[in-house]
C-alpha cells in the first residue's frame, strides 16, 4: 500500500491531502500541511484542486476513494451528480438516493465526507436555501458558493 500526505496553499483556504494507492483517500479543509506534492500524481491532485479554487475548473478527473459506510457512499455518489453552480437541499438528496425520510442521514453522511471539494458537499443546503453545517465552517461555504456563481440560499 503506497501512501502520501501532502499540502495545497491556496487563499481561500489550506488544504492537506492524503492519498492512498493513486487515489485521493482524504482532504482537510482550512489545515495547513508542510509537506509539498511529490509524485507526478501528487502534482496532478495539486493543480485540479487549485485549479478549481482559482475558479478555472468545475470538476475533478483525479481518482478518489473515499472510506465509508455503504449508506454514506450513495450519499457521497449522488453529490458528485449535483453539477457546478447548482445546489440541493438535504431532502432532495435524500429522495434521490431512494430514501426520502433520511434527511438527517444524508446531513451526517455530508459531514463525514471525507474529500470535500472532490464530492462537493458544500453544493447541500436545508430547505428553503439556509445553508446548513459545513464541517469547515459556514464562512467558507459562503465563498466556494459564490466562487461556483451561487448565491447562498438560492436554490433551483
Amino acid at each position: 500500500m503506497t501512501m502520501g500526505r501532502f499540502g495545497v496553499e491556496h487563499r481561500l483556504t489550506n488544504l492537506t491531502v492524503s492519498t492512498r494507492d493513486g487515489r485521493v483517500a482524504s482532504i482537510k479543509l482550512g489545515e495547513r500541511c508542510p509537506e509539498r506534492p511529490t509524485t507526478p500524481f501528487d502534482r496532478r491532485v495539486s493543480a485540479e484542486l487549485s485549479a478549481y479554487l482559482d475558479g478555472d475548473r468545475t470538476g475533478f478527473t483525479v481518482p478518489f476513494e473515499p472510506a465509508g459506510t455503504e449508506f454514506q457512499r450513495r450519499v457521497w455518489l449522488e453529490l458528485t451528480r449535483i453539477p457546478y453552480g447548482e445546489t440541493r437541499t438535504y431532502g432532495e438528496v435524500a429522495r434521490s438516493i431512494g430514501k426520502p425520510g433520511a434527511s438527517r442521514a444524508v446531513g451526517q453522511a455530508n459531514n463525514r465526507n471525507p474529500v470535500p471539494l472532490i464530492v462537493p458537499c458544500h453544493r447541500v443546503v436545508g430547505a428553503g436555501g439556509a445553508l446548513g453545517g459545513f464541517g469547515a465552517g459556514v464562512a467558507l461555504k459562503k465563498r466556494l458558493l459564490s466562487l461556483e456563481g451561487r448565491r447562498p440560499g438560492m436554490l433551483l
